[in-house]
């Protein structure tokens, strides 16, 4: 781990063995954090921010260094890359791709530090009023396992651009790209105290991070069942709190979409990453006339998905996380065929070392069934026939979740209608997945509160300061007794 400028192991003495999920061999061994750990992390953090002088820090300042490591960070893409799939699974394309977005991530967010914040405005007496930007204080972040650095990045840059310190943690299955971007942390010197990084258990390290009273905010990405406990606990303290959660999102095709791309699309919405991504296109809508033509074409992509290690530059899907992970994903296999769903391909295990999966796909759902109600995380798609725009709307709403969703249709007028109607944040017209580090990242309902990316992920850092200035210094005179 690394607190206040040094690299150190758990006081537990306890550690964890890190496997390679398309192998199961053990590819690392890392120290495992305790409660005692993070309060020392985040004393580290409180004094770089209010004693050593973190909050007067200046923008310039803070972009250089933002900056600086942008550029170490790209020198090393391929490396973190195949850090990153031995890691957690995934196809050495897509981790490129990763650890290129995190790169632009801290030049984005560099640049925005030195750009103007607040405002002023105009008030009816000779005052000068205004609204300050401040940075937040300590920052607590806790990041998922399947955008190991790219998650982490996307919290980390803001943080330190607002001028927050910050204590991070990992998941507890990937903490190896963020090791080592600490590494270049080390190297290029920032502050003691101002970035930490804490590893172990979410029931510990998450535990601690959230009701810590000199934790000013916390930031959470991954499931909905977590971010609840982490609300009510940050309650106590009435920290700020930003919460990226679980998702269905829904995929809607209607009848005069372009086939060719509605299939291509509905196949990359859950397939990519293994299904492993909290805005998956997970319920694909399609209007009952194009049904049977679209359900064929989309089995034979599933079919034609080659499965394998995420190293083998030939690998479309990889393995899923963990064993526990797989077992979830079968189990909820395993309901969807006793709730009276059929399974149109896929739903077993690979026959192989390592944590495979099959792509799945289900039909014949009902709305209240558990595998189209519940966030599965993994490589399964369930079918819901439409007949009209308005039935396509309310089962598109039909769940607690809000985080994504995606039209398909030519009728740029429909199009825009039903996306007004989503009840969702991240959402696509005739496309899906695309995410970009200018746009606010987050959902609406049991999704979450507040945004990661963008400008809109900038101010969660921030804290908004009225300041009004007497501009005609001389005394009010309220005392009616001395008026007389």
């Amino acid at each position: 781990m690394y607190i206040d400028g040094e690299w150190q192991f758990g006081s537990s003495g306890k550690t964890r063995v890190i496997k390679n999920p398309a192998t199961e061999e053990v590819i690392a061994t890392v120290t495992e954090g305790a409660a005692e750990d993070v309060c020392r992390a985040v004393e580290a953090a409180h004094r770089a921010f209010y004693e050593r002088g973190w909050m007067a820090s200046k923008a310039r300042d803070r972009a250089a260094i933002l900056y600086q490591l942008a550029d170490r960070l790209e020198e090393k893409i391929e490396e973190f890359a195949l850090l990153e799939t031995l890691n957690n699974g995934k196809s050495i394309h897509d981790s490129i791709y990763d650890i290129n977005d995190a790169v632009n991530q801290f030049r984005f967010y560099a640049g925005l530090a030195t750009k103007p914040h607040g405002q002023v405005y105009d008030v009816p007496d000779e005052i000068q009023a205004m609204v300050i930007a401040e940075p937040i204080g300590v920052v607590g972040q806790i990041v998922p396992w399947n955008y190991p650095l790219l998650m982490a990045t996307q919290k980390i840059a803001p943080a330190l651009a607002a001028g927050c310190t910050v204590v991070i943690k990992p998941a507890e299955q990937t903490p190896l790209t963020l090791i080592r971007l600490f590494e270049l942390i080390d190297e290029i010197g920032f502050p003691n105290g101002v970035i930490n990084l804490v590893l172990g258990a979410g029931s510990v390290v998450g535990a601690e991070l959230s009701s810590n009273p000199l934790v000013d905010k916390i930031s959470f990405t991954g499931g909905t069942a977590t971010g609840k406990i982490i609300m009510k606990t940050a309650a106590d303290t009435i920290k700020k709190v930003s919460l990226e959660l679980g998702g269905k999102s829904p995929l809607i095709v209607f009848e005069d979409a372009d086939f060719e791309t509605a299939v291509d699309y509905a196949s990359f919405a859950i397939f990519a990453n293994q299904g492993q991504v909290c805005s998956a296109g997970s319920r694909l809508l399609l209007q009952q006339s194009i049904y049977e033509k679209f359900v064929t074409e989309l089995v034979k992509k599933a079919k034609a998905i080659k499965i394998g290690p995420g190293i083998d530059e030939s690998t479309d899907m990889g393995p899923l996380i963990s064993e526990v992970q797989l077992n979830r994903v079968l189990g909820y296999i395993d309901i969807g065929i006793k709730e009276g769903a059929r399974v149109l391909c896929g739903g077993n295990k690979l026959n192989r070392q390592g944590y495979f999966i099959e792509p799945t796909i289900f039909t014949d759902t009902t709305p209240e069934m558990r595998i189209v109600q519940e966030e599965i995380f993994g490589p399964v798609l369930v079918i819901q026939k439409f007949k009209t725009e308005e039935e396509a709307i309310r089962l598109a709403n039909g769940t607690n979740y809000g985080l994504a969703g995606g039209v398909f249709t030519t009728d740029s007028a429909r199009a825009m209608r039903v996306i007004r109607k989503l009840r969702a944040g991240i959402t696509w017209i005739n496309t899906y997945h695309n995410t970009f580090n200018e746009a606010p990242w987050g959902g609406y309902k049991q999704s979450g509160i507040g945004r990661d990316l963008g400008t809109y992920g900038f101010q969660e850092y921030l804290e908004m300061k009225q300041v009004n200035i007497n501009l005609d210094i001389k005394p009010i005179g309220w005392l009616k007794a001395e008026n007389k």
